[in-house]
């Protein structure tokens, strides 16, 4: 079965976005110093359940992904399910990409025209 296992908020302030999210809730939240702008989100003990997430400023997701709150789901294969999604009326809206170190994602959206990420791990991405 393939489970959500990340989540994104775009903004437009990660400092202010940081402050709010770490003072009301308790989240860690720090700057990954990758190639693009992104704030990790610890939400709480990995033994506990739930799912951690990032910041991402608002200037830099594609137009296509519209604003709010976006769930990645964890999947066997980025290229087999953008497959699938197509074939089941759905559409991928960027190609793969790779996350370095981390594996390959995309995004797409349903039926329903809801945006969503799909990833799979490879620590050997680029």
């Amino acid at each position: 079965m393939n489970r959500v296992v990340h989540f994104e908020f775009d903004v437009e302030n990660p400092e202010r976005a940081t402050k709010f999210y770490s003072e009301v809730f308790g989240w860690e939240i720090s700057n990954w110093g990758g190639p693009i702008n992104y704030w990790l989100i610890t939400t709480g003990p990995q033994k506990d359940p739930g799912i951690n997430g990032a910041f991402m400023l608002r200037n830099e997701r594609d137009k296509n992904l519209g604003t709010g709150a976006l769930n990645t789901i964890e999947v066997s294969s980025v290229d087999e399910y953008i497959k699938k999604i197509e074939s089941g009326g759905g559409k991928a809206i960027t190609p793969k990409m790779p996350i370095p170190g981390v594996g390959y994602m995309a995004y797409c959206k349903d039926t329903e025209g809801n945006v969503f990420g799909i990833m799979h791990n490879d620590p050997e991405a680029k």
